[in-house]
């Protein structure tokens, strides 16, 4: 499994004096994209092929308290994935020093094309450079539907 060690920096905490949800959102989005770069999909050809990553959702359990001056370890899954690409799932899990679980997290994303602002299916080669990275335990093909399973509907105020 992919994994990226972090330090937790007196930015990172909040007024309880232990990590914010942000740093774990930051920590999580660092891991996803020094994977994604690895695995053959790098940030020149993302932007060459006008592709960006986009999050649907993120759901997050914490499990143990992270305090100030202690590394964490994130780990990075590929669960889900569609056929073309287009949409995909991560499992991120947090780790201290010595392998204690600290917080785990699911979150389901897209990849959208820059200059049309819609979603899209990847390119052939990036979609092979996932194809060959290590799956979760319980890896599915995704379909639209897995992306409504939290829908939450619009309701503007006028």
């Amino acid at each position: 499994m992919y994994m990226k060690a972090f330090e937790v920096r007196w930015s990172d905490l909040d007024a309880n004096r232990h990590l914010a949800n942000s740093a774990y959102t930051n920590f999580m989005s660092h891991a996803r994209m020094s994977f994604l770069i690895e695995s053959g999909l790098d940030l020149p050809e993302m932007v060459e092929q006008n592709l960006g990553p986009v999050v649907f959702f993120e759901h997050m359990h914490y499990l143990r308290e992270v305090l100030p001056g202690t590394g964490v370890r994130v780990s990075v899954e590929v669960a889900g994935l569609s056929r073309d690409g287009m949409f995909f799932e991560f499992h991120h899990n947090f780790y201290d020093h010595r392998g204690k679980h600290l917080a785990h997290c699911k979150m389901m994303g897209g990849w959208i094309d820059l200059h049309r602002r819609k979603l899209t299916g990847l390119p052939q080669k990036y979609l092979d450079a996932l194809s060959r990275t290590e799956k979760a335990e319980g890896f599915r093909e995704l379909t639209r539907a897995d992306t409504r399973r939290h829908a939450v509907p619009v309701r503007d105020l006028e």
